[in-house]
């Protein structure tokens, strides 16, 4: 007991001190997983709401495969990325397999599936709504599709906050792809897998308590917005 207690004064010494190597760790690991939701919402939102508001062959299809994706295990998407980025892969040229850059394309790969179904739901609901206003207006779809985005801004905030959240809690697919390797691809998560591993529970329980901080403070915005989102929501302007 006494073990760990003064395991846990270390570990918040080393988060009070401003440790370099801890806070190399959770800096590569916020730079991995901001761009990972960036790129995910850059794909997920537009084909999230082109699912939802258009009526095309196969769209089921996409709504099945989209919503089958949400679950898929990391470790399988490391898998297909270290693959595609072995020498033997078909991107090998490129030099990507364990940097950065592997780990934010599987954190890509694992999210945007998420932001995809969320955003389609989001933007449906939106859509009925807004059906009649439309209808009236005769407006098309692309201004449609902008217009909905708009109006959605705060739910769709929730979706790129729930991605985020899935990113830097992300382990298996980061380990398997970056190799976390020390000063260049050690995140987190890995990062408290192998100090734990070794024995070496200070570092592994000061970025413990960074994550869980990291999810409270994702938690505590989505309930800031949510409420937010049902005060402030009201019609587009009539402009549209």
């Amino acid at each position: 007991m006494q073990e760990l207690s003064s395991s846990f004064a270390i570990a918040f010494s080393l988060i009070g001190t401003l440790d370099a190597d801890l806070f190399e760790i959770v800096g590569l690991s916020l730079r991995v997983s901001l761009s990972a939701v960036g790129l995910s919402l850059l794909i997920g939102l537009p084909v999230g709401a082109a699912i939802a508001i258009g009526r095309f062959p196969g769209r089921f299809s996409l709504i099945v495969i989209s919503n089958s994706l949400m679950g898929m295990p990391p470790v399988v998407v490391g898998l297909l990325v270290y693959l595609a980025l072995s020498r033997a892969g078909p991107f090998g040229v490129l030099g990507l397999l364990y940097t950065p850059t592997a780990m934010v394309i599987a954190q890509t790969l694992l999210i945007t599936p998420i932001v995809i179904a969320l955003a389609r739901q989001t933007i449906e609901d939106l859509n009925s709504e807004y059906a009649e206003y439309f209808a009236s207006l005769a407006i098309g779809l692309g201004h449609r599709v902008r217009t909905l985005l708009w109006e959605g801004r705060y739910g769709l905030l929730t979706v790129g906050l729930a991605g985020f959240g899935r990113a830097i809690s992300e382990v298996g697919a980061v380990m398997i792809v970056g190799g976390n390797i020390d000063h260049l691809t050690r995140v987190m998560t890995t990062a408290i897998a192998l100090e734990t591993s070794k024995g070496d529970l200070e570092l592994a329980m000061a970025l413990g308590i960074i994550l869980m901080l990291l999810a409270l403070a994702v938690n505590l915005l989505l309930s800031f917005i949510r409420p937010s989102e049902r005060v402030g929501k009201k019609r587009p302007a009539a402009s549209y």
